[in-house]
């Protein structure tokens, strides 16, 4: 059975524009026919206090037969495949893919908590989100748009539409 999912997609190292350009193929290739979308590109200013480069990000919706886990494995072979080591906690990367929302489901799980436990407070996934699915309710039934603040607007820059 099709579910509808969201992914935010993320990099600030080694060509980000083109890091997020390969993952977007990588992920419409698991996408059900005809259900693939992506955001606009934004820069973002990392977070945390590691010094490092702006990001690059987005955000892809797409309907899936993947189980839940099946999708985290498969967004995490993707990260290794364009080199995503994990060293520090909120550190660069070249890929960083988070499941947002898998269909209307509360996940809860040691490897896996959907909807992704920062979504709500970041305008790097709120505002791409927003992009391909403006009228999207969350599974908290709170609507994405009244989450969304001017400042938040003012954060990011868009790159490419």
């Amino acid at each position: 059975m099709a579910v509808q999912v969201y992914v935010a997609i993320g990099a600030n190292l080694a060509e980000p524009i083109q890091q997020l350009d390969v993952a977007v193929l990588a992920l419409k290739a698991l996408a059900i026919n005809n259900t693939f979308t992506v955001s606009a590109y934004y820069g973002s200013k990392p977070m945390g206090d590691v010094i490092q480069p702006d990001y690059v990000n987005a955000v892809a919706g797409f309907q899936t037969s993947l189980l839940p886990i099946e999708l985290l494995d498969t967004l995490q072979e993707i990260e290794q495949q364009q080199g995503r080591v994990r060293l520090e906690h909120w550190g660069p990367r070249t890929l960083d893919l988070d499941l947002l929302l898998y269909g209307q489901q509360h996940i809860n799980e040691p490897r896996l908590c959907v909807p992704h436990y920062g979504m709500k407070q970041r305008s790097f996934v709120l505002i791409p989100l927003a992009d391909i699915a403006p009228g999207l309710t969350l599974p908290c039934n709170t609507s994405l748009e009244s989450l969304i603040s001017v400042a938040m607007r003012d954060e990011l820059q868009k790159l490419i539409d």
